[in-house]
Order: C-alpha cells, then structure tokens, then sequence
C-alpha cells in the first residue's frame, strides 16, 4: 500500500488507504481484503480503499467488486475505490489549475498516457508559477508530487511530453529541490525503474553503482540516457563521471 491517511469528516473518521495500481494483478485483491482489515484491527476505524490507475483497462478492472468465501454466502466483500482517467476532467485552463492546483496534479498523473497531456503540464506550471511567488514550499511539493507521477510514463511518452512543453519552471524549482538532503536515492530509484520498464538488463553491479552515486548532476545525465539506453554501457558511457561510490 502506497499511503493511509485518516480523515476527519462531518460523519466521523476514516482510514484512506491508497494504492497506485499500474496494471491487473490477480493477487492484489486478496492483499488488499487483507490489509483492509489488518488496519481496521488495529486502529478500529473503517478502513477506505482507493486504487489510483492510470490506464483505462486497468481501473475497470479494480472496480469490480470482488466476493471472498463461498459464493452461496461469501464472508467478505471488497469494493475498491478507483480513480482512473474517466473520472478526473482534463484540466488545460491555467486559470483552471489555479483554482484547484492538486486536482490539477492528478489530471496530469492519470492522463499522462493521454494526447492531452502536454496541456495539462503547460497549465500546471503556469498555476504553479504563482503559487511559488506566494508559498514557494507548498508549490515545491506539488511539483514533486508532479515528477513522481510522471515518473511511471512510458519513456516515448516521457519524452514527448517533456519536448512538447515548457517545463523550464519545473526544472528550476526541482533543481533547487535536488539539493535536499535525500534526493540522490531518488534520483537513483527512478533510473532503475526506467531501465526495468524499458527491459534493459541490470546487473546488480550496475545496480550498486548506480545506488551509490552520489552525484545529482552525473545521476541526472544518467537519468538522461536511461530514456533512449539500450544497454547500461550506454548510460554509463565515459563522460568525466564524478562523485561515484567506491
């Protein structure tokens, strides 16, 4: 499970247990219908699943209700929550994304995959461009929260999406955010989730050398080349490498 958030609401508490799903699983609903009910039993507050997809196909599939035990008399039911691209307007209007900036940011997760996706970025950083003359914080966070959920895109998608809008904002925000303390293991979790959602082969060698680095600018340059790598040779090319573990 991704996160669990406990709301206040006028009709009580609830747990929000969110999960980002990227494509069926025949496992997941026996793992959900479980930790539903470990976090009921432990915290004694209804638990809520919501199943974030950003393929169509995907959340109809975690929409279905799914009956657990005999089906004369099942014991358990589990009715997942899903957000999915249908059920989140495309918002391309940055007076739009002003209004209601997070709203925005998931417009732009779950339609990644969509042609209006470029659109909807373009909104978001001007919306966003304002929040930080305001609350430079709050808009440093959506703008992490943005990365992290284009950082599941397909790469051609990626790429696209990145040459076809402005994103000169973004950079310069996140370029001020990457000297956080932190943001090097970051950085290295999304290139080997890049080269694993490309098929590129990584020994655990290369594993390490890439967890290792220390480097922002070196491990952004390999960030860089995991785009189009058809080999880990290829990202490590020699390039006057600094910062490296070891």
């Amino acid at each position: 499970m991704d996160t669990l958030l406990r709301l206040e609401t006028e009709d009580g508490s609830f747990l929000l247990a969110v999960e980002s799903q990227g494509e069926p699983d025949s496992r997941k609903p026996a793992s959900w219908a479980y930790y539903l009910s470990y976090v009921y039993a432990k915290y004694r507050v209804p638990p809520v699943l919501l199943v974030v997809c950003a393929d169509r196909g995907t959340a109809a599939w975690a929409a279905r209700q799914v009956d657990i035990g005999p089906r004369q008399w099942p014991s358990l039911t589990l009715r997942p929550l899903v957000l999915g691209p249908d059920d989140l307007p495309v918002i391309d209007s940055p007076a739009e994304a002003a209004r209601d900036i997070p709203l925005t940011v998931l417009s732009a997760a779950l339609h990644r995959r969509d042609p209006d996706a470029g659109a909807i970025l373009n909104a978001l950083a001007k919306a966003l461009k304002g929040l930080s003359a305001d609350d430079g914080d709050t808009a440093d966070t959506f703008i992490e929260l943005t990365e992290q959920g284009l950082g599941a895109t397909p790469a051609a998608d990626l790429r696209r999406h990145l040459m076809a809008v402005d994103l000169s904002f973004f950079q310069s925000q996140t370029a001020q955010k990457l000297r956080a303390e932190g943001r090097a293991e970051g950085r290295a979790k999304d290139i080997l989730l890049l080269l694993e959602h490309r098929g590129v082969e990584v020994t655990e060698e290369d594993r390490e050398r890439i967890v290792g680095c220390g480097d922002l600018d070196v491990l952004g340059l390999w960030f860089t080349r995991a785009i189009t790598a058809t080999s880990v040779a290829e990202v490590f090319a020699s390039d006057g490498e600094t910062g490296l573990a070891g």
